[in-house]
Parts: C-alpha cells; structure tokens; sequence
C-alpha cells in the first residue's frame, strides 16, 4: 500500500514541479520526474539527516527532487 501512495504522492509532485519550474516535458515525464526526484531526494536528505514524514513531507520531498531533476534535465537539453 506504502508503494501505491509513494506513486501516487510522487506523480502529483511532479506535476507540481513542473507547474513550478515551467517544464515543458509534458505531463507524463514530469510524473516520473516527481515519483524519481522523491525517491532520490528523500535518500539523499535521510543520509545528511533531514527526514520528510507524512503526507505534506513527501510531497515537499517530491518537489524538491522533481525540481532539481528537471533543472538537470533542461542542462542536458542544452548542452
């Protein structure tokens, strides 16, 4: 169930990210953005101590992450 959540949570935090960052990758890519970004950033966070619990914490988790991984994916793009 924690599984189905995490996606669900992850999906809509990257189409926040990329209401937020003016992503323009379409809706699907910014879905996987949030639910990879979440992940990623929620590991990176735990290992430097800073952990997002609940709803809301997850939610911020996956934003962050889907930011940063759209900010990549646009220097990539680029270069």
């Amino acid at each position: 169930m924690h599984l189905i959540f995490s996606l669900i949570f992850g999906g809509i935090a990257g189409w926040l990210a990329g209401k937020i960052m003016g992503s323009n990758f379409g809706v699907v890519v910014n879905i996987i953005l949030g639910i990879v970004g979440g992940a990623v950033c929620g590991a990176i966070f735990g290992l430097i101590g800073i952990s997002f619990n609940g709803v809301i914490g997850g939610l911020i988790s996956g934003v962050i992450g889907a930011c940063a991984l759209i900010a990549v994916g646009r220097a990539i793009k680029k270069g």
